[in-house]
């Protein structure tokens, strides 16, 4: 899957476009081209190698063999480099001794529909193609599209929509010809991210570990090809959900893969921020400050959750610790009263009471919220009196009641310890299931002089979290499943009742390391670097949560996005947690905290960012850190 916001290829590995599936080109949600089929003095060439050479780029190789001698040797092969944008480069090399001449033949087609409408198999058939210009030309009542050919074809018949060149090859030459796909009147396309990250495209990690740095690299690339703009304010730029299925905006995951991508810099977390701004909901009422967001299915134990919930409880956190990592003052001043807003919202909601529920669904009190809410509050409030507001809210004396009703009345007791508990319901009742989701109560957030706020469990129960999540019934070996092995409803391929969701595995990585659980930490991570390998580095949002055996490699799920945006970012988040980086740009300090187990081994990460400048860090084979780069003026808080 080659991907440029609002542009995307989808292909199998034999590089043939046949028109299945979801196969073509895409431009802002609408195929553009769903077949383009070669073939090379009337033969399809044999499919040897498809691998992706960035984000937005996929290289296919192929062979052709045109003796009739029996020998085994190829005496063509055809090379198709194909963008994002919609251009394919197909290319004819020749390893011949001999002069050939050869008709090379591109048929093609397309439905322009949308890609709901191809994902769900309603798309249609094949429109009617006519020759234009150098190419060919399609109109349906609502799009038209247009595919032009450099050279120009010697031949193009319209019935089957197919172009034909004749090429002459002396030996060990080649010979090339470019496809441009458009709608009709487009130019072509520039990915909406192009550029964004051009700092962060030199990050580099490099150790002990060989898979650390194409982690890296594709998170980097991935997040960048995921970069939409706001149309009319196009110098915002935020992370769409992931491709193909999700290419607009999700509110809270656009706000979690922006937190986790701080260590880049903070252009992605204000655009993002900015954007979401102008979607609060305004004027008097319940949901005044609340950021809306569509309902997220939950599993088999819960109705679905609203996401507006948790994207207003992570406006001011994001915000919070763009400023700590070097969100410059003046930006953080024009989105305060926004969020300020969120956590009125999050006061007025939770009113008399302790526990904040539902938005949608009334008197479920879910654990991850809890989570979300007492952060928002210890952050909100901690960036609220750092810029002369104070805490007229009471938010971290509402915090502390949370934290003292939340261990009582959330913790299911058990002879093995216990466990905290999925959701509390209006009765009082507890959704005894262990998920995934309780990885949040590990995510305490940054306040200043690197200092982390506390969490909802205490120690005890903070240990013995751990404990669970080390477990088999938890971590599969390639990550944290999203339901216990052992729960009722089970299902590897559940996406929120078994499936390892990077997300939360992540998030579970960076918590148990902060927490000091450094071996359950370091046990998932070695999961993840491992599933990350057995799918090129670009992970997925999720895989299915079977045990991992020997020799064996993650079942991919077939709803997954890949890439998406919190996938790409939390392999910069894990990375980066390495080291423990905790930056208060304001107050000019940097401090390190690093996994003391160093479980990668010896690390290195360059051209990240804090405080607007270049950063560079190393972490030894002993678990020390040292700064490499840094701004002028950062020092090393203790």
């Amino acid at each position: 899957m080659c991907v440029a916001l609002p542009a995307l290829a989808i292909s199998t590995d034999e590089g043939q476009l046949t028109g299945r599936g979801l196969e073509g080109f895409y431009r802002a949600g609408r195929r553009t081209l769903s077949r383009c089929h070669v073939r090379v003095a009337g033969r399809d060439p044999v499919a040897v190698q498809a691998r992706m050479l960035s984000a937005d780029r996929a290289r296919f190789v192929a062979t052709l063999r045109l003796s009739t001698d029996g020998g085994p040797d190829p005496e063509v092969f055809v090379e198709r480099i194909r963008h994002a944008d919609g251009t394919e480069r197909i290319t004819l090399h020749s390893a011949s001794g001999r002069p050939l001449r050869l008709p090379l033949e591109v048929s093609l087609g397309t439905d322009l529909a949308e890609v709901g409408a191809v994902a769900s198999g309603l798309a249609g058939p094949e429109l009617p193609a006519s020759v234009h210009d150098s190419g060919m030309r399609w109109s349906s009542a609502t799009a038209h599209c247009v595919v032009t050919a450099d050279p120009a074809p010697a031949d193009a018949l319209a019935s089957a929509g197919l172009l034909r060149w004749e090429v002459d090859l002396p030996p060990g030459a080649s010979r090339s010809v470019e496809l441009r796909v458009r709608p009709d009147g487009a130019g072509p396309v520039r990915a909406a991210g192009h550029g964004a990250l051009r700092s962060a495209a030199g990050a580099r990690a490099v150790g002990d570990d060989p898979r650390v740095q194409p982690l890296l690299a594709r998170s980097v690339e991935d997040l960048q090809a995921l970069l939409l703009r706001d149309p009319e304010h196009p110098a915002d730029l935020y992370p769409a959900a992931g491709a193909p299925w999700r290419c607009g905006i999700a509110p809270a995951e656009a706000l979690a893969a922006a937190r986790m991508a701080l260590p880049l810099g903070t252009r992605i977390a204000a655009g993002t921020l900015r954007t979401l701004a102008r979607s609060q909901v305004e004027g008097p009422g319940p949901r005044s400050g609340l950021i809306p967001g569509p309902l997220r299915d939950a599993g088999a134990h819960l109705p679905p959750g609203c996401t507006g919930t948790e994207a207003t409880l992570l406006f001011p956190v994001l915000l919070a610790e763009a400023w700590r990592w070097g969100l410059p003052g003046q930006e953080v001043e024009e989105l305060l009263p926004a969020a300020e807003r969120c956590l009125e919202w999050l006061r007025t909601s939770v009113g008399d009471g302790v526990f904040l529920s539902d938005v949608r669904s009334a008197g479920i009190a879910r654990s991850e919220v809890q989570a979300h809410a007492h952060r928002a509050a210890l952050l909100g409030a901690d960036l609220l009196d750092a810029h002369g507001r104070g805490d007229p809210m009471g938010l971290r004396q509402w915090a502390a009641r949370l934290r003292s009703a939340f261990r009582e009345q959330f913790w299911v007791d058990d002879r093995a310890g216990g466990r905290p508990a999925a959701a509390r319901l209006a009765d009082g009742r507890l959704v005894p299931h262990l998920t995934s989701g309780a990885a949040h109560l590990l995510d305490t957030g940054l306040l200043g002089s690197g200092t982390l706020a506390s969490g909802l469990l205490d120690k005890v129960r903070t240990e013995q979290l751990a404990r669970l999540f080390g477990g088999p019934v938890m971590d599969s070996g390639w990550g944290l499943r999203s339901l216990g092995a052992k729960e009722a409803a089970y299902n590897p391929f559940g996406h929120r009742g078994g499936a390892v969701r990077v997300h939360e595995t992540a998030v579970a990585v960076t918590g148990l390391a902060a927490a000091g659980y450094e071996k359950e930490a370091s046990s998932l991570l070695r999961g993840l670097l491992s599933a990350a390998e057995c799918f090129g580095h670009r992970l997925p949002e999720m895989y299915a949560g079977e045990q991992r055996t020997e020799g064996g490699a993650p079942l991919p799920h077939p709803a997954a996005c890949r890439p998406a945006a919190t996938a790409a970012a939390a392999g910069v988040h894990v990375l980066a947690a390495l080291a423990g980086i905790r930056p208060d740009a304001p107050a000019g300090t940097v401090k390190l905290t690093p996994v003391r187990s160093a479980p990668l081994g010896e690390l290195g990460l360059s051209a990240l960012s804090v405080a607007g400048a270049p950063f560079s860090v190393r972490v030894s084979r002993l678990g020390l850190a040292m700064v490499e780069e840094a701004a002028d003026g950062l020092q090393l808080g203790v």
